[in-house]
């Protein structure tokens, strides 16, 4: 990156910005104003794509409204179309977190697109650009309806890819369950002695609980589909036409793919976090289930000697520097800890929707990185599990006899021959003897 520099003005006075980058003087502010975790937005791949195709559908209806010269129109559409292919990633700096209820994200991509947009009708970057961010690349917007909707329509493909990796899973711990089909084992309570079952019942079961949140990830797709575009600041569409809010929504439907539609109050629409807080709610409840699955395989594995030892997981690294040969459920416990991230993530969007006030939630920022964070985390220790864990694992059959055999579990079914008291007494009997 070049040292040399331009200088900007925006209604605040002059700023200087790198000469060589797209972004302008709301951008430059932004990176002197919140430098704070060091991951800018980019690294939030489907909000870029999804605000890239909000400016492309606003251009082309701004454009059917008489509003934006066509020639602007497809400069703009053919910048968006370069963002989408992921040739301007670098010029995402702002960071994930920021006051201004996304508005430096929204004006990050508003530079990007004038700029280039700009160089494309045969312009220059900077104040002598052909293309305006506010005037053209954001006409008739606002970020509280440009930036919500976007924001809303990248939660789709990320739920989309975490689903796709629990399917990985599932189809591992299916694999296993029909290969521990015919294992026999102790089933238990409480950490007690329950009753007798096999270790393919165990693994179906944590595929089937799985599976049902995969249900789940697609069902909530459709609370992103309804979206306030066209109603700019508050909801009451100042700004933009009647006929620009219905083609808008027209041309995003065709460019995305998706059967978007707008809402009924978009007053409402413009403040209400309540899709954010069910997707969350969900993501939590998916890592409540992994976790608990992780326990279970530490549970089953815990020895190789002094615990359970009902199955042998792949030993993936040496677990001690000190105690020799001892092996740790390292992929169990990463899994773990991703899960408990989430609990605090959950948390963060739950404090966060509620912090809304009046006709906006300045918190967005934070909701929408808290939701890409858990999802892209989960994805992530899920993938790792199926492959260094699942797919891996044994079943140690002969221990899965020695404990059935040893336990109590057969009692519960002479209850039916003999009576409960009966039965109570042998078991009392055997663990005397």
């Amino acid at each position: 990156m070049s040292n040399d520099t331009r200088i900007e003005h925006d209604p605040l006075g002059p700023v200087s910005v790198p000469a060589d980058r797209y972004y302008g003087a709301q951008t430059a502010r932004a990176l002197a104003n919140f430098p704070i975790s060091g991951i800018p937005i980019k690294s939030i791949p489907s909000v870029i794509q999804a605000l890239a195709h909000v400016k492309m559908a606003a251009a082309q209806a701004n454009c059917e409204e008489g509003l934006l010269p066509s020639e602007k129109r497809d400069a703009i559409v053919l910048a968006c179309q370069e963002v989408l292919a992921g040739k301007h990633d670098q010029e995402f700096v702002v960071d994930v977190f920021q006051g201004g209820a996304g508005t430096s994200t929204n004006m990050n991509m508003n530079e990007i697109l004038a700029n280039r947009a700009s160089e494309l009708l045969g312009g220059v970057r900077g104040e002598g650009r052909l293309v305006h961010p506010n005037d053209d690349v954001n006409r008739s917007q606002s970020t509280n309806d440009a930036y919500a909707t976007a924001v809303r329509l990248s939660v789709i493909p990320a739920s989309r890819q975490l689903r796709q990796a629990l399917v990985v899973l599932v189809d591992a711990l299916n694999a296993k369950a029909a290969a521990f089909a015919t294992v026999r084992k102790l089933g238990r309570t409480q950490l007690q002695d329950a009753v007798p079952m096999m270790l393919g019942q165990e693994f179906g079961a944590f595929a089937t609980t799985i599976l049902e949140d995969c249900d789940r990830l697609t069902e909530t797709e459709r609370l992103f589909l309804e979206v306030n575009l066209g109603g700019t600041a508050i909801g009451s569409g100042v700004a933009a036409t009647l006929q620009y809010r219905e083609r808008v929504l027209e041309h995003l439907r065709h460019n995305i793919g998706l059967r978007l539609v707008g809402s009924n109050d978009l007053y409402e629409a413009s403040w209400d976090m309540g899709a954010f807080m069910l997707h969350m709610g969900l993501l939590k409840r998916t890592a409540a289930k992994l976790s608990k699955i992780a326990n279970d395989f530490r549970l089953l594995s815990s020895g190789p000697r002094g615990g359970l030892g009902e199955i042998l997981l792949p030993a993936l690294q040496p677990g001690s520097s000190l105690m020799p040969g001892k092996v740790n459920p390292v992929a169990a416990e990463a899994l773990n800890q991703v899960c408990f991230y989430v609990y605090g993530m959950d948390t963060t969007v739950g404090m966060a929707a509620e912090a809304g006030q009046l006709q906006l939630n300045a918190m967005e920022p934070v909701i929408v990185y808290s939701i890409h964070n858990a999802m892209g985390l989960l994805r992530n220790a899920v993938l790792a599990f199926a492959k260094n864990c699942v797919e891996g694992v044994q079943a140690d059959a002969a221990r899965c006899e020695t404990n059935l055999t040893g336990s109590t579990a057969f009692a519960t079914e002479l209850v039916a021959t003999i009576g409960y008291e009966a039965a109570a007494k042998i078991v009392k009997e055997k663990l005397a003897s």
